[in-house]
This record gives structure tokens, sequence and C-alpha cells, in this order.
């Protein structure tokens, strides 16, 4: 029986992720929607909602919830008025958010407490700052959970979370990553102007509770990649607290060796990442494509910190000049196995399937606390 299906995004990356899933589940015959908000409406960012526009079969709703500068919280308040009034005229059968952004935990909240059933992708996963706190909260406001890895799985089951509920399906950009993307990359240089035969790629996210001091690790961070005499392209950050110290940083940098970016197509993206040299920064595809894909990558932070422990990653701070250049030096262009500690490619296939199981859909949405014995039980 065909479902109706909305999928929640706000940003470039949860759509890269949300894609392969809703692309499987409308194949299957499924109704498909987006609520389409957050970074995708503003143009700084590079108006990525029109990505979304991009994808056949599916219906699209903008919601404009931010200005420039608005705080977490008055962010917060905007979608869940906004998505509530959605929902209360179009009223899905499964609200399906990613991750730990505060547009999942608005529209998270507003299912939760208007009994529509929900499935949030990526629980249970760890990273140490305010986002992490936001994705436990979303796992607890959803009824159905889509991990990536069996120590996500365990940790949702540690927040009480029955195990008939939790479905391990992989990462799902790995999807896109394991296939062709379609596009060359002297498609994919044409296209951004990317002067650069031999490049690596660079994104460092603003970190919510270090705000303050975004604008000295940009800075560090950035010196030490322009003392190595390598190029880079640059993808601009998001747009949390402390990203307009980094976007400072970012101005100022020398053209010779650096191509900064707002943003780029998922295909593109996929074909640069597949050519690079090395990644650096502290965005989750430094900590799961990179592996997958078996590209050297250098974390640098505290926003991924747990995340992987792929062999193919050295964890350094931004002032840790002497391992940035160490790792620069070394690892630039080597190769490591494929990483499949997140999944092989498959996650939308076993998205669709767990859709077809007749329980999915009967179980009930009054969430009760599971508490397992020492047996997991």
């Amino acid at each position: 029986m065909p479902r109706s299906l909305l999928f929640v995004t706000g940003t470039r990356a949860d759509f890269g992720k949300l894609e392969p899933l809703a692309v499987a589940a409308r194949d299957a015959g499924h109704e498909v929607g987006f609520f389409v908000t957050g970074m995708h409406m503003l143009d700084r960012y590079g108006l990525t909602k029109n990505e979304v526009h991009r994808l056949a079969g599916v219906r699209v709703h903008e919601f404009l919830n931010q200005r420039p500068g608005d705080p977490q919280d008055i962010v917060l308040a905007k979608t869940v008025t906004g998505f509530s009034d959605y929902v209360t005229e179009h009223r899905p059968d499964l609200v399906i958010v990613h991750g730990d952004r505060v547009e999942a935990l608005a529209t998270a909240l507003v299912a939760a407490t208007n009994y529509i059933r929900s499935a949030h992708v990526e629980g249970g996963e760890v990273s140490g700052t305010i986002d992490e706190v936001f994705r436990h909260c979303n796992t607890k406001l959803a009824s159905h959970h889509f991990v990536s890895s069996e120590a996500a799985a365990e940790r949702v089951r540690a927040l009480g979370e029955p195990a008939d509920s939790i479905h391990v399906i992989g990462s799902p950009e790995l999807d896109f990553h394991a296939a062709a993307s379609g596009v060359t990359i002297d498609e994919v240089r044409a296209r951004y102007a990317i002067p650069f035969a031999d490049y690596g790629i660079a994104t460092f996210h603003p970190v919510t509770s270090e705000a303050a001091t975004m604008g000295d690790q940009a800075k560090a961070l950035f010196g030490a990649l322009a003392a190595s005499g390598r190029n880079f392209v640059v993808i601009a950050p998001n747009n949390d607290p402390g990203s307009e110290a980094v976007f400072d940083v970012l101005e100022a940098l020398s053209k010779d060796h650096f191509r900064v970016l707002p943003s780029m197509r998922f295909a593109h993206f996929s074909e640069l990442m597949k050519n690079a040299s090395a990644m650096v920064g502290n965005s989750s595809a430094g900590v799961r494509e990179a592996p997958f894909l078996g590209i050297p990558s250098l974390d640098i932070g505290t926003r991924q910190t747990n995340r992987s422990d792929a062999p193919s990653i050295t964890f350094a701070a931004a002032s840790d000049g002497d391992i940035i250049a160490g790792f620069l030096r070394d690892d630039w262009g080597r190769t490591f196995p494929r990483h499949e500690a997140f999944g092989a490619g498959r996650a939308a296939e076993r998205f669709v399937e767990v859709l077809e199981e007749p329980g999915f859909w009967d179980g009930t949405l009054q969430k009760k606390f599971h508490d397992y014995d020492r047996d997991g039980a």
C-alpha cells in the first residue's frame, strides 16, 4: 500500500543523505515530498533549495525559517510554527528527519506532539557538541530509527528505544558515492572554475559551543594549509553561530591556492571527492565518506569527536601545526582500503524493505522506555 512520506531537509549535507532514500521510496510507489527550510533558503549558502527541486517526481514545500543572525532558539521556534501549520493541512503517514540539526529537532517535536509516525535517520551517533544533544533528543521523539552502524544501534537501545524499532541500514550518502557520479572530473573543474589538477578539499564548520574561538581556529588551520603550498577547494561552512568569523578567514585566502565555493551539486561534489588527494576540516564527510572512498582525511577539532576510528583518519587540533604539516606531507595522495563501518552503499534498498514490512505501520505511537537486562533482552 503506497504511503505518504515527508522528508525534512535544512542543509545541503542532510539532503545528500536523504535523497537516496527518497528516490528509492518514490520508485517503490510511495508518495514522496520534501519540506525544505534552513540553509537551503539562503543565498549566501548557494540557495541549495534548487537541488531539491531538481529531484523528479516529488512534491516540494519551501519554508523560510530564519534571517541571517537568528539564534538557534529562534530558528527552532519559527520551524515549529511553520511545520505545524504544514502538517495540519497535509498530514503525512511518515515524517523522516535526519541527524542533529535544529530543523530536525523542531519537526520531530511537531510530529511527536501530533502523533504522526516519524523516522530518525542516523541516530545514535556521537560528536560531543550541542549537536549530539539535538541528535539524542530526536531519537527520543521519533518512533522509528534508521541507523548507520551496530554501534549506533546500541546507543539507541541505551536510550530506551525498543529493538524492533531500530534498523541498521548504513549511511545513505554512501549509496551515491558507491555508484558512478554521472559527471567527469573535467566537467566538475570547468563548472566550478577549479584551476587545480592536484587538490585537497577543506571544510571547516563552526562548533556552537566554541563560537568565540572559531575565528582563531580557522586562522590557525588555514594558515597551516597555506604554508604547505598545497591547493584546496574550500566548501563554505554552515550557518551555525561562529560562522561569520570563519567566513572572514576564507575571504582573505589567496586565490592562487584556494578556490572557495558556497556549495556544490551533490554529483559534482562526489566526483570531486573521488579525485581528491586529501580531505581536511571537521565535516562528517571527512570521517565517513572519505574513509569509504579510501581518501586520507585530517579531522580538526572536536566537532566529529569519536565518530570514526578508520585508519585513514588523522586527528589534530587547529593549532597543531606540526601534525597538520606532517599529514599534508606524508598522507597527501595516499590510498586506503575501503572502510565500510558505516555501510556498503545499500542503505536505500534496506530502507524500502523496512517500509514494506506490515509491522512497521502497525506499531503504537505511545512510547515507553524499554529497559534491557544484561543480556540485551
